[in-house]
């Protein structure tokens, strides 16, 4: 269709492919190494209960966050009612709470010595706790209920997303013949948006497989958490790879379930947009019921945690603003930086060769380099850890026998391990963004570029990317805001003496003393509502 790119421009992709996936080749090498001593005791010991744990957990966060989404989207997508307008952007906000901050807070407020609590024992009269009986929240379940909270947006976005591209012939159809609202919704537009929802509950299962730093805090032994302790507490790095296959294992079988459930599913439908007299309109009960329920959802999700992490920023402002927060802010903010950079250039050299090439070969790169994403933040670090260690022994062993001095950990002792472990997992989002902006420009661009003799890079440099800009600062600023909050593999991997804002804050977390790192939380939780504006201001402009 296309001339083909030069061999270079072939081979650059494969490379950085390569590079990319190389992790997850090298976590896979390791667990492959045999180590009976500790992997063995938790086989027979506590390794089936960790298994158990984190099945549970993705089963409960799956079906808690699909049963808070649904509503809300059906509500925004096609009722009309006071307060919609403002309503169906602020039920994202809850993305931009970590959840382990969210934790935090409702222990402090739901446990013993919380004022809940002493708030019923006054009311009541109860003295001890066996006068009354009051749900545990550092439990199991309570984790779910808090991943629950955070995760829903996913599915919410994603089903209000589909339950605004149904065609409205249906939609009309349905109520020629009777159908109410809910009759509508349940045999209409529920089973028209199961591939939306299957793609949202699959996110939101690979994000609580992920998460280390709620069950952390809430002492449910999971398997992150035990690849956390296998590594750090056994200093056993086979042992911790052999844990983090499993959940590899788990996180790829999800995706491979996602996958086989939309197999046969085929949907043709004619696309039309939804104007306000195609809605629903409530009456005065139903829009309280349903402003109710958004709004209680939303209380509890994110104005509630966010409120009380505010009054301690105010509270412990003089405590916290000093010289260590202002490096804390430049650390972040650096590595942040320095990652969406490298990405949307990946990104973009990885698409334009996938969009020029007339090879269907020349897609694999792309699609090997997204992988990445899939890869818990903890199971990561262990595969960007071995490679580089090896490197830096290389480097090492060649400076002496060149007779040099070695430079030492040069990669893995500098932040040099965190940027590329960032970089493999988040480059999938600049990779989506990018194709995404690589849909709207006609082919027929690159066709006259090339006959009018512009070579390839002249082609990216004076057609393409004036079109991209767009989507490369989408991908750049979804790529910085999750670097600002990723957790696991800061932890692991950072070096000696560095911290950022998410270690920070964790750090105070696992002390109870929130309240000295609430102001480095908040930072955290504005960056992460600048995508979610942006993001809202998007859906707006395309439902126009």
């Amino acid at each position: 269709m296309i001339l083909g790119l030069a061999r270079s421009w072939s081979l650059t992709g494969y490379a950085i492919a390569v590079l990319l996936v190389l992790p997850l080749l090298a976590l896979l090498l390791q667990a492959a190494q045999p180590d009976e001593a500790v992997f063995g005791h938790l086989l027979s010991t506590v390794l089936p209960t960790y298994i158990a744990n984190s099945l549970w957990l993705i089963l409960w966060v799956s079906i808690g966050s699909l049963l808070l989404a649904l509503p809300c989207a059906w509500l925004m997508a096609r009722c009309e009612f006071v307060g919609r307008r403002y309503l169906q952007w602020a039920l994202l906000l809850p993305l931009a709470m970590p959840a382990y901050i969210v934790a935090y807070v409702y222990t402090d407020l739901l446990d013993y010595a919380g004022p809940v609590q002493r708030s019923l024992r006054a009311l009541f009269g109860w003295s001890s706790p066996q006068d009354y009986f009051f749900p545990d929240i550092r439990t199991l379940g309570g984790a779910a209920c808090v991943l629950s909270l955070v995760l829903f947006p996913y599915i919410y976005l994603l089903a209000r997303t589909a339950f605004m591209e149904q065609s409205l012939n249906l939609a009309h159809a349905s109520r020629i013949m009777g159908c109410s609202p809910w009759q509508s919704f349940w045999r209409l537009s529920l089973p028209m948006a199961r591939p939306a929802l299957a793609v949202g509950v699959a996110l939101v299962a690979m994000e609580t497989a992920a998460d280390f730093a709620t069950v952390n805090y809430f002492a449910v032994p999971t398997l992150t958490t035990a690849v956390y302790d296998t590594w750090l507490g056994y200093g056993n790095l086979t042992a911790a790879a052999k844990l983090s296959a499993i959940i590899l294992l788990v996180v790829f079988s999800l995706i491979g379930v996602e996958r086989f459930a939309r197999r046969k599913q085929q949907l043709f439908q004619k696309q039309s947009r939804i104007q306000a007299i195609d809605l629903y309109r409530l009456s005065p009960m139903q829009t309280l019921l349903g402003l109710g329920y958004c709004g209680m959802l939303l209380l509890l999700a994110f104005v509630l945690p966010s409120g009380i992490l505010l009054s301690y920023a105010i509270n412990y402002f003089e405590q916290s603003w000093d010289p260590l927060f202002w490096q804390l802010s430049v650390n972040s903010l650096t590595l942040a930086l320095i990652t969406s950079l490298v990405c949307c250039v990946i990104a973009l050299v990885l698409m334009f060769i996938r969009r020029v090439s007339p090879r269907s070969s020349d897609a694999l790169p792309s699609r090997l380099a997204s992988t990445g994403y899939a890869l818990p933040g903890t199971v990561l670090a262990i595969g960007v850890l071995v490679p580089l260690t090896l490197l830096d022994f290389a480097i090492n062993d060649i400076a002496d026998w060149l007779g040099m001095a070695g430079p030492g950990l040069l990669l893995t002792g500098s932040t040099v391990a965190l940027v590329f472990a960032f970089c493999v997992r988040f480059v999938a989002i600049a990779i989506g963004s990018v194709e995404s902006s690589y849909k709207r420009i006609s082919p027929s661009l690159d066709m006259v570029s090339l006959t009018l003799g512009q070579s390839p890079r002249r082609l990216l440099q004076r057609v393409h990317l004036p079109l991209l800009t767009k989507g490369l600062f989408a991908g750049a600023l979804l790529v910085f805001i999750e670097s600002m909050k990723e957790l696991p593999a800061a932890l692991l991997l950072r070096p000696i003496g560095f911290e950022n804002l998410a270690t920070y804050v964790f750090q105070f977390v696992s002390d109870e003393k929130l309240e000295h790192g609430a102001l480095p939380a908040i930072v955290i939780v504005l960056v992460g509502l600048v995508p979610l504006i942006y993001l809202n201001r998007s859906l707006e402009q395309d439902n126009r």
